[in-house]
């Protein structure tokens, strides 16, 4: 029997080849595979029982870093007799596009760390020891197909011995790209900047394991260190050394926004923080991501109050490169792993850069000679009633690649969808393929808009992809979406081919995205900011979403945002807006509110007029901000220091209230005043039935209730249970309008449902009513999912043209 076997998916990079050859010559199967711009060709020669299963073994069992999405088999016509199984080059025709899918960079093996630390191994203490089952793919491929001469080894000539390893199918770095030894492969450099740490430096030449000694004394020693990683640099201390965390928050002025740390293993990321098994197994899975656990109630390790101030999570993770397994050896104690970056913009890969725009941070500089083509930051992930959530789309998961089934093909269109001005990412589909980038970050610099362009540039380059379609979102001013019509403009494109669609629907869309789902439902899409149909900013949208549009069912109703934006950057603007609704401004100014009386009489009064006379205002109805307004009326902020920082203040007294009726074994339900968010027909709304919940009078009565006399309880605790009873309204209320479509699966997305606290509510309810829901996977919750959606709506307006 003769067959040809086509396949599709991430099985180029990823050990495929060998792994077919060996299938093959264990069932005595003759033929050959490739490599080409589709993904893997496989000729097969032998019994007909034996192609079966080898197509079993390979569907049920294929190597641990392949994903298959499409299995062809025909049969062939070839006269061709082979009398053996062999490998051969990969094989691209001049025009032929790529269309497979790059792989993510992956976590070291235990085989190569069983090497490493091999005294009798040629990669004892080698900090870039890989193999076809781990190390870096896409932060260093520069073309497609993925092989040596398209990534960033090219210039690194193999030695005789990993020459060897690289062209042996039964070796485990059979065709392993960045396959390198102490001989041949990429060095560590380390420069120290600060000179009173010049007395650590030694004589004479170091070798790897030496430098790797030296930064872990520099770092044990309080120095700030800029490490390089896979896919650019980490800013690196004690993450027990509170002067040097401190110093650290003060030279990049980053006065609270968490840090991450990273652990020498599981064992020592178990005496910080408390998780289930599904939280120990996402920290330690291949891709190690940066995961959000709970802290633990004591502090064994001694790690620095100044990590995440004020919160009760800490991001953790564990070492994902031989460099970080060897550098935490000799450290001993969990690190500070944070992005080497300005506030706002991407993660710098370039030592120059860091010298230039860090270097009044960093005291030494650990360099390595392997370029990083394609920067990639950390992922950010938590686990959300045993289901992931990802916060931030990036190194381990990223590019994600979803294939369509055959009715929503792209066909000959290339579809590209720009995303939103915040956490961007950009989305790329053509033929059967929707790709999202890795993270892009804020859109404010120029040096982030630079790298909007650089990733738009490295997969245009890498698919040959010219866009003849556009899709972005609606805001005039996002600096996507003027790309976009900079680039209509050029390419002459009609106004049918560059359309923009509204934001919170865009994010309902990203989950109907990756389950490939068409049908309607019924949408929560919740965040801090998004322009709205009618102009204003919209972010607390339940609505009813098909592939066509859009129907609102449920609002918050709109308050003021004094002084426009910034009211978003001091939230005590938001909070008097809602407060003047229902309290004189005398009321309002014998409020116990620290914020309020620290500004002052008179700009009290002066922000009044300005709400009076609605002068150098915008409109809003967004649940983000009516956290900030309530985070400063309990008194856990006066100013936004980070954003999402009032949501994780609340979530963490939520957390506490939670956690002490547990202890005490009381009802969970039990309010400590009666909230009246009433509701009634938008006034503006077409439809009578669109419900508005009241914001200000919501806001009013929580803020009130903390602060009013009951000496049975604390004001910490009255707080603690106010933050828990405004999220658990807000859970009831979605759920009130959900029980009229109890036939539409849900979706909940938004930054908003980040926290983890109201999703879970959210969830619990959704459970007991028996509804589906369908869950964001792999997809960012936030801005960094808008892009799918965007390129979900372009693949189903276009594909119905075609159809």
């Amino acid at each position: 029997m003769q067959m040809t076997v086509f396949v599709k998916g991430i099985v180029q990079g990823v050990g495929f080849r060998p792994f077919v050859y060996r299938l093959a010559t264990e069932l005595n199967l003759f033929g050959t595979v490739l490599n080409n711009h589709l993904g893997v060709t496989i000729e097969l020669q032998g019994p007909s029982a034996a192609i079966d299963s080898f197509i079993n073994t390979l569907q049920s069992s294929p190597p641990p870093l392949a994903r298959i999405d499409f299995i062809e088999q025909t049969t062939s016509c070839t006269d061709v007799r082979f009398n053996s199984f062999s490998i051969i080059d990969s094989h691209v025709l001049p025009g032929e596009h790529a269309n497979v899918a790059i792989s993510a960079d992956k976590s070291v093996c235990q085989d190569c760390l069983d090497e490493i630390n091999d005294p009798n191994n040629r990669h004892y203490h080698y900090p870039f020891t890989n193999c076809t089952n781990c190390g870096p793919r896409y932060t260093i491929i520069n073309a497609l197909p993925y092989d040596r001469c398209n990534t960033a080894m090219a210039a690194f000539n193999m030695c005789p011995e990993c020459a060897v390893s690289y062209t042996d199918p039964l070796n485990r770095r059979y065709h392993a790209q960045p396959v390198s030894c102490p001989q041949c492969g990429p060095q560590l450099q380390l420069s120290i900047l600060t000179p009173s740490f010049n007395a650590l430096a030694q004589n004479g030449q170091l070798n790897q394991s030496d430098l790797l000694t030296q930064t872990a004394q520099l770092i044990k020693q309080g120095a700030i260190v800029a490490i390089k990683g896979l896919g650019g640099f980490h800013l690196v201390c004690d993450a027990t050394n509170d002067d040097a965390v401190a110093l650290l928050r003060q030279r990049k002025q980053r006065p609270a926004k968490p840090l991450a740390i990273m652990v020498k293993d599981l064992n020592q990321a178990k005496l910080c923080v408390t998780a289930d098994q599904t939280e120990w197994d996402l920290l330690s899975s291949a891709e190690k991501p940066i995961t959000l656990l709970t802290k633990l109630p004591v502090n064994p390790l001694g790690l620095s109050e100044h990590l995440a101030p004020g919160i009760d999570r800490l991001g953790v993770f564990l070492p994902y490169t031989p460099l970080h397994h060897l550098l935490m050896q000799r450290v001993g104690v969990p690190i500070v792993a944070t992005s080497a970056n300005r506030s706002g913009e991407p993660i710098i890969g370039d030592s120059a850069e860091i010298k230039r725009h860090l270097g009044h941070v960093v005291d030494a500089i650990l360099n390595h000679n392997r370029a990083i083509i394609n920067a990639c930051d950390d992922s950010v992930v938590q686990v959300v009633d045993h289901q992931l959530q990802v916060i931030r789309l990036a190194r381990g998961y990223a590019p994600l690649t979803i294939n369509l089934d055959a009715q929503h093909s792209f066909g000959s269109s290339h579809v590209l969808a720009v995303g939103a001005q915040q956490k961007n990412a950009v989305a790329f589909g053509f033929d059967q393929n929707m790709i999202l980038s890795p993270h892009i970050g804020d859109l404010f610099s120029l040096e982030a808009q630079q790298y909007f362009h650089q990733s738009l540039a490295t997969f245009t380059r890498l698919y040959d992809f010219n866009a003849s379609h556009v899709v972005h979102d609606n805001h005039p001013q996002y600096a996507p979406s003027q790309w976009a019509k900079a680039y209509q403009h050029q390419h002459a494109l009609p106004s049918h081919q560059c359309v923009g669609i509204q934001h919170h629907y865009a994010h309902v869309l990203s989950v109907m995205a990756v389950h490939q789902h068409t049908e309607p439902v019924f949408g929560v899409s919740f965040d801090g900011t998004g322009l709205g149909d009618d102009g204003t900013l919209w972010g607390s949208e339940v609505m009813l979403a098909n592939m066509n549009g859009f129907t609102t069912l449920a609002h918050f109703s709109e308050f003021t945002l004094i002084g426009g934006e910034q009211a978003i950057k001091q939230p005590v603007r938001i909070l008097l807006a809602l407060l003047f609704e229902h309290l004189s401004l005398e009321q309002v100014l014998n409020l116990p509110i620290n914020a309020i009386q620290h500004l002052g009489a008179q700009t009290v009064a002066n922000l009044h007029r300005l709400w009076v006379n609605n002068s150098h205002c915008i409109r809003c109805r967004s649940v983000g901000r009516l956290f900030d307004a309530l985070a400063v009326g309990l008194n856990l902020i006066e100013h936004t220091q980070y954003e999402g920082q009032a949501g994780m203040m609340i979530e963490t007294a939520a957390n506490q209230y939670l956690q002490q009726r547990t202890d005490q074994g009381s009802q969970l339900n039990c309010a400590i005043y009666e909230i009246n968010l009433s509701q009634h027909p938008a006034p503006k709304a077409q439809d009578s039935k669109v419900i508005e919940w009241h914001s200000s009078q919501f806001i009013t009565q929580l803020v009130l209730a903390a602060h009013q006399q009951d000496f049975a309880l604390t004001t910490a605790r009255l707080t603690q249970q106010v933050c828990w009873q405004f999220m658990a309204e807000i859970a009831d209320k979605i759920d009130c309008v959900a029980q009229d479509y109890r036939n539409y699966p849900q979706v909940f997305c938004g930054g908003v449902f980040q926290n983890k606290t109201l999703l879970s509510q959210c969830l619990t309810k959704s459970k007991l009513a028996n509804h589906q829901v369908l869950a964001s996977q792999h997809v960012p919750i936030n801005d960094g999912g808008i892009a799918l959606g965007q390129l979900w709506y372009g693949a189903n307006l276009w594909a119905q043209k075609k159809h």
